[in-house]
């Protein structure tokens, strides 16, 4: 059972991976108009600009784990099992 639990916690897709994203910059801009308010001025909006960066850095990374998982995967099927 805990396994089916911990599977809910794994991005396998890229799918999922979009969905994170797409979570993530939600709440960010959110954030960030925020700040805008909080901090009128140019500090607002750098504050904003900052959260928006930091997404497209998240989101980035998430995405080449995603593709460094399945290209890892995809080799160890296609490797030979080692024989003793």
């Amino acid at each position: 059972m805990w396994q089916k639990v911990k599977r809910l916690f794994v991005i396998k897709t890229r799918f999922e991976a979009y969905l994170i994203i797409y979570a993530l910059a939600l709440g960010a801009m959110t954030r960030g108009a925020h700040y805008t308010v909080e901090y009128p001025g140019v500090g607002g909006y750098l504050l904003f600009a900052a959260t928006a960066g930091a997404v497209f850095l998240g989101g980035a990374k998430i995405l080449d784990a995603i593709r460094y998982e399945q290209d890892a995967k995809k080799a160890e099927e296609a490797e030979p099992p080692a024989s003793d």
